[in-house]
């Protein structure tokens, strides 16, 4: 058995103060004037979807009424053809609805990033600015003495920020 000696170097402390400050990302997506005017965007490029699927959507439970209602007085080639008709029907809601869910999350998706590669060059800005030497996102906790998020939102909200 062989003894190892450790010898213990000094650690090198830092000279200068570190600074230090958080922001929360998902205030910036909630209250941005940026991420509100991309929520408007996508609202006016889905509404005209939104609205098809809401009247496809009542057609198909008006005809499913009505062949509920009827049933009993339709023959059965009558009843088979029109529960053939509300299942092609049914098929064509569920998806066109997946269709438009699938593309509203990726414009979301988009829009979003957006937003975040904008609020990432104004948090570099003023790290820059204010010398910070760390900035964290997505904190357990953090102390508002050191939060910047207002300090984004307001520079976010002005023409040309974090470009």
């Amino acid at each position: 058995m062989s003894s190892a000696r450790v010898y213990a170097s000094p650690v090198e402390v830092p000279t200068h103060e570190v600074r230090i400050a958080a922001v929360n990302s998902d205030r910036i997506l909630r209250e941005s004037a940026l991420a509100k005017a991309a929520q408007e965007k996508l609202k006016q490029e889905f509404s005209k979807r939104d609205q098809e699927l809401q009247t496809l959507a009542k057609t198909l439970k008006a005809k499913s009424n009505k062949l509920d209602k009827n049933a009993i007085t339709l023959s059965d080639p009558e009843r088979k053809r029109a529960q053939l008709e509300l299942t092609q029907l049914d098929a064509d809601f569920q998806r066109k609805q997946r269709e438009f869910s699938e593309d509203l999350n990726q414009r979301r998706n988009e829009e979003l990033a957006a937003v975040l590669e904008r609020a990432n060059k104004v948090i570099k800005q003023i790290s820059e600015a204010r010398n910070y030497d760390l900035i964290v996102q997505e904190a357990v906790y953090v102390n508002p003495r050191i939060d910047i998020t207002d300090d984004v939102l307001k520079a976010l909200s002005k023409p040309n920020s974090g470009l």
